[in-house]
């Protein structure tokens, strides 16, 4: 059996752009994506703060440390510049894979730069889970 699981995200980053006559994804600094351990081309839900609405792309770098986020074609309609953001990727494991997969968080700054990359652990009543 597979298990899709969360197997990271970038941690209320900040739409810089929304470009609706670009052919279609994401686009997203080069430095976020290799800290979240995002592969161009690869698929990412995209959830936005303001009015909850989730996305399914695929992600294209942008120049690394420019702080870029930019939603291209269909979704420029449902994110605007300014809007707080959750870039989710997922992955699919077997159940051992799983079982010991510790998803990384990538938090940014206001301006998209990292300012800590965390391994998020399971805490189930109080406690941490390794």
């Amino acid at each position: 059996m597979q298990r899709h699981m969360c197997k990271g995200k970038i941690h209320r980053a900040t739409v810089t752009q929304a470009e609706l006559d670009y052919v279609g994804s994401i686009t997203i600094d080069a430095e976020l994506m290799r800290a979240a351990e995002i592969l161009p081309y690869e698929i990412v839900q995209v959830t936005s703060l303001r009015n909850a609405t989730r996305w399914k792309t695929y992600a294209l770098p942008a120049e690394g440390g420019s702080g870029k986020i930019c939603l291209n074609g269909p979704p420029a309609h449902l994110f605007s510049p300014g809007d707080l953001v959750i870039i989710l990727s997922m992955g699919m494991y077997d159940d051992r894979e799983a079982r010991q997969l510790v998803p990384k968080v990538v938090f940014v700054d206001d301006k998209n730069q990292i300012t800590k990359v965390e391994e998020h652990h399971l805490i189930m009543n109080g406690e941490m889970k390794q």
